[in-house]
Parts: C-alpha cells; sequence; structure tokens
C-alpha cells in the first residue's frame, strides 16, 4: 500500500513538472518570427543563442528548424568563406508566398481541366454502353451478393 502512494505521488509530479514542448511548425513560426523581428543576417551560433531566449525554441533543435526553412526556401542561407550566414526578411516572404500562390492557382486551374476532362469522358462511356442481357444477369448477381 505505501508503495502505491509513492508511485502515485511520483505520477502527478512527473505530470505537473513537465511541460508540453513545442511542435515543428511552432518552432519554425517563432524562428521565423527572429528574423522578422530583428531584420538581420545570422550565423548558426547566433541564433542558437537567440531562439532559446528570445522564443523559447530549444538549442538542440535550432539547427534542425533552420535546416527545414531553408529548404523550403523560406530562409535564405549563403556560405561566405567558412561561415554560413542565414537571413530571411518581411518582403522577400511576401514574395515567396505570391510565387507560391501563382503555382497552387496553375496547379488548381490543371485539375480543373483533368476534371472536365474525366467527367466528360465518363458520360460518353456511359452513353455508348450497351444495356444487354448479360449486363442485367450480372448487375443482379452484384446486388443479391451485397444483400449477404
Amino acid at each position: 500500500h505505501y508503495f502505491k502512494q509513492i508511485n502515485l505521488s511520483r505520477v502527478l509530479a512527473d505530470k505537473m513538472s513537465k511541460k508540453r514542448g513545442l511542435s515543428v511548425e511552432e518552432k519554425r513560426s517563432r524562428m521565423m518570427e527572429v528574423f522578422y523581428e530583428r531584420k538581420d543576417v545570422f550565423q548558426l551560433k547566433e541564433l542558437e543563442k537567440i531562439c532559446p531566449k528570445a522564443k523559447g525554441i530549444t538549442p538542440m533543435s535550432v539547427k534542425d528548424i533552420l535546416q527545414s526553412l531553408v529548404d523550403d526556401n523560406m530562409v535564405c542561407a549563403e556560405k561566405i568563406g567558412t561561415s554560413n550566414y542565414f537571413w530571411c526578411f518581411p518582403s522577400q516572404a511576401a514574395m515567396s508566398r505570391k510565387r507560391k500562390l501563382s503555382e497552387l492557382d496553375g496547379e488548381v486551374s490543371l485539375f480543373k481541366k483533368r476534371k472536365l476532362e474525366n467527367e466528360s469522358k465518363l458520360k460518353e462511356a456511359k452513353e455508348s454502353r450497351e444495356e444487354g442481357e448479360e449486363r442485367k444477369v450480372l448487375l443482379e448477381e452484384v446486388a443479391v451478393k451485397e444483400r449477404m
């Protein structure tokens, strides 16, 4: 009985002491806030110092989050000499969003065109389909099997 009480108090203490960690998307948006607020060029070491203090991002995940932002073209990266520099300005983000929006609009129009083509093919196929005796028998068999 005594051990159950100790284990229960440990479980409660653990649940109360643990903070919910930030999701990857939250970390990404917070890191983007650093770039937008400071409007400066950074090295990785600077970001590893700034992000934990200013935005609560763990120092161990700064590099991974930064790399994911660079991979998604949300942050620019340039190697100059032996150093890597990272930056992103608000105007640059707006341009990136506009470019992405136009790409997605192009995809939407393409899919709409494909949809119309497929609908017309379906209509043609339905109109040219023969209503034969064999088809009726097969449809009845399907209906019987679906009831089972």
